[in-house]
């Protein structure tokens, strides 16, 4: 994502894949494509296809139509969730000789198109590295003629969890809440932006860790209706036993599980509260919850609450 902008002042390519987890990374990557497409009258220049309209061969032949009165028509594809290995093949002998001035655009969140990564042009929008992250958020706050204490931006990715999307959403509740107040301050951050609930397990596996019951038990409670709890909670402890038993480095670490550095840079200062015993005997209690949850054995509620005084006392 970060190379996009000079790769378009370079050249625009006739097909772009938009692949990853932030939103808002792939509203801008297309504003950025048609910008460099030199878009015009584009309720005749623009086509787009979703799971209401998609097929392949409509897309093939609206990539046939010239453009009118402007240099490029733009062909986006957003969030198809069939699409054939025919209609892979069909698009990747297309694009052996494709038509100039038709540009596509593939949005796609649900990964769909992963195999024909190589034969388009790519655009990572996955979550960015915290550096990278950091500097845009400290810009659109300064353009709205606001600044933001340091532990103020960490606290609001974290609350966030390094989505630029949920971020973007919440810097004008952010920014307009006192016009009087120049700085965003930590304080404010925890009044007004709701936390990710990644971010409230990371918090129950630190408080866990320390064997903080009355803590654990007060951030289950905000945890405990959600569907996905039990999966978030086996995500985080499976990597953190992957962190205590592998010798790679935080970026080899952040490969093979497919996550960000920097969630497992934080979540490597976790390990040090449990032994690897420990985290072995948690990732099986885990299977075994999840077992007896599926079974009907065991209502999700009590399984969790089950978990976290299990936990507590390995």
């Amino acid at each position: 994502m970060r190379t996009l902008k000079n790769r378009l002042k370079d050249q625009v390519k006739s097909c772009y894949l938009v692949s990853g987890d932030d939103y808002y990374l792939f509203e801008k990557a297309f504003s950025m494509i048609k910008k460099a497409s030199n878009l015009e009258n584009p309720d005749f220049n623009l086509s787009s296809f979703d799971d209401d309209n998609f097929s392949m061969k409509a897309l093939l032949d609206a990539c046939e139509v010239m453009p009118l009165g402007s240099e490029k028509r733009v062909i986006v594809v957003k969030n198809v969730g069939k699409v054939s290995e025919a209609d892979k093949k069909a698009l990747i002998e297309y694009l052996k000789n494709p038509v100039e001035t038709s540009v596509i655009v593939i949005l796609d969140f649900l990964d769909k198109f992963a195999s024909i990564k190589p034969n388009v042009e790519f655009v990572d929008a996955k979550r960015m590295d915290i550096k990278l992250l950091s500097g845009i958020v400290v810009s659109e706050i300064a353009k709205r003629g606001k600044t933001i204490s340091s532990e103020a931006l960490s606290t609001l990715i974290d609350f966030c969890d390094g989505y630029l999307t949920r971020i973007m959403n919440e810097l004008d509740k952010l920014c307009f809440y006192d016009m009087s107040e120049e700085l965003i301050t930590k304080t404010l951050v925890e009044k007004l932006v709701k936390k990710e609930n990644d971010f409230v397990v990371f918090e129950l596996t630190e408080a866990l860790g320390q064997r903080n019951a009355d803590k654990s038990l007060t951030l289950l409670s905000s945890l405990v209706k959600d569907a996905g709890t039990l999966s978030l909670i086996t995500n985080h402890f499976r990597r953190l036993f992957f962190i205590s038993i592998s010798d790679l480095d935080n970026a080899g670490l952040a490969n093979l599980l497919g996550v960000k550095e920097y969630a497992i840079s934080k979540q490597r200062a976790q390990v040090k509260n449990f032994s690897k015993m420990q985290l072995k005997k948690i990732y099986a209690l885990l299977e075994e919850i999840d077992y007896k949850i599926k079974s009907g054995a065991m209502l999700s509620e009590n399984a969790l609450y089950l978990l976290v005084f299990s936990i507590l006392y390995i």
